[in-house]
């Protein structure tokens, strides 16, 4: 009894959640996609999509809540709807930064990370402007929010045709306002 404090205990969600972040984490991506795809009510192409999605999905999940609703972007119908804070990041000049963003992605022979990542950048350079100011507005239009994987993984998970699609879609909607 003498190492029993006197002090009442307490429940640490904030604790609980991080030991929860370490085993997803830790767990077998075939598992988690297994899981996220019941929550999302999708079919076994679904569950694959996902599954090749894990790898970057689980770096910043805290609980499979997390995990399924990260995922909902691979699944998203076109044109997209856009979450209220994710709307200013595709307006004003952003719209002429996304053009150049379409423009280039689409001259790519390659379509992987590393090209994918290049040319982003080489955007943003040309233009004078930040990495974030040319990834924000592409993480918009490709997700619908302001938070998502790495844009360059979000690019090459959607493939270059879903990915340009998307990137149109939103061009042309803030063409339209």
């Amino acid at each position: 009894l003498a190492g029993v404090g006197k002090s009442p205990s307490r429940f640490d969600q904030k604790k609980l959640e991080n030991l929860n972040g370490l085993y997803i984490r830790a767990a077998d991506d075939t598992r988690l996609a297994e899981l996220v795809a019941e929550r999302l009510g999708v079919d076994a192409t679904g569950r694959a999509a996902i599954e090749r999605a894990m790898p970057v999905l689980k770096l910043r999940a805290a609980n499979l809540n997390e995990l399924a609703e990260g995922a909902r972007f691979l699944f998203a119908v076109r044109p997209l709807p856009i979450d209220e804070d994710a709307r200013p990041l595709l307006e004003g000049g952003n719209t002429e930064v996304l053009a150049a963003l379409h423009t280039t992605l689409d001259a790519l022979p390659h379509w992987d990370t590393e090209a994918l990542e290049t040319a982003v950048r080489g955007v943003a350079e040309t233009r004078g402007i930040k990495l974030g100011a040319a990834a924000q507005p592409l993480r918009a239009a490709l997700t619908g929010r302001r938070t998502s994987p790495g844009i360059y993984d979000v690019l090459a998970l959607l493939g270059r045709q879903e990915s340009l699609a998307r990137i149109a879609d939103q061009m042309a909607v803030t063409a339209d306002r």
